[in-house]
């Protein structure tokens, strides 16, 4: 702020929070925040006024596709625990709740939430992945640290849980599958939105815009050390397959 920009692109929702925290007149776009409407970042998603506008990184129905994705990979579950950072994902865990919760019911499986804050939550929270062999598990999408990643990745895979995770990244470190929004493609279109707030728009008339490009990567050597056959038909419509 002190270097006066004219404008000013963020990402991730606690980066976003602490932006505005320090003006609401300097144009803000920003790329990858789950719910700028929930969160009061703007006034509605189709003008969202004052002086912010960007690209949400995934609609909440996306909750209701990680489960989904985990009885094709592994049919044999009956039980579904999610991740999620208290501190840094309350908003993002809200915003994908109803559909994970409505897509559990559909297959009939039990839910558990999981939250954790710090190393050691997190470490106890995948020891107790254990006493469900028939659960899988979804993390919610967060500003994880790479050790949080080695940690969450390598557990499940010990302890033979089947995980979806929210992007490519966590499958190319050891991850079994994942599915989420393409970040360059959100970055690229933000970047559009920068170019013409320079050149006079006003971002509180830009449109908050949903993603266009999602991305499915598939791990098949953790899913054969895990002991499941990925269907043909899911590979098919992988955009990354690790072997």
């Amino acid at each position: 702020m002190a270097s006066n920009p004219e404008a000013i692109q963020v990402s991730t929702t606690l980066a976003l929070a602490a932006v505005l925290q320090q003006t609401r007149t300097l144009p803000v776009i920003f790329a990858a925040v789950a719910d700028p409407f929930g969160t009061g970042f703007v006034n509605n998603l189709a003008r969202p006024g004052a002086n912010v506008t960007g690209f949400v990184n995934d609609d909440a129905s996306i909750g209701g596709k990680w489960v989904e994705l985990l009885k094709e990979v592994a049919p044999h579950l009956r039980h579904v625990t999610v991740l999620y950072n208290s501190l840094t994902a309350a908003a993002q865990t809200a915003y994908y709740r109803a559909a994970i919760e409505a897509a559990a019911t559909s297959y009939r499986m039990t839910m558990q939430w999981a939250p954790w804050q710090d190393q050691r939550q997190l470490e106890e929270a995948i020891l107790a992945l254990q006493l469900r062999p028939d659960g899988g598990l979804v993390v919610i999408p967060a500003p994880h640290l790479p050790t949080h990643r080695e940690l969450i990745v390598s557990g499940t895979n010990a302890h033979r849980i089947p995980a979806v995770f929210p992007f490519p990244f966590w499958v190319r470190g050891g991850g079994l599958i994942s599915y989420g929004v393409d970040f360059s493609d959100l970055h690229r279109r933000a970047g559009g939105y920068v170019d013409r707030v320079l050149r006079g728009a006003n971002p509180g008339d830009l449109p908050v815009q949903l993603p266009t490009k999602f991305e499915l990567a598939i791990n098949l050597k953790a899913a054969a050390a895990l002991g499941l056959n990925v269907p043909g038909t899911l590979l098919g419509r992988a955009d990354e397959v690790i072997e």
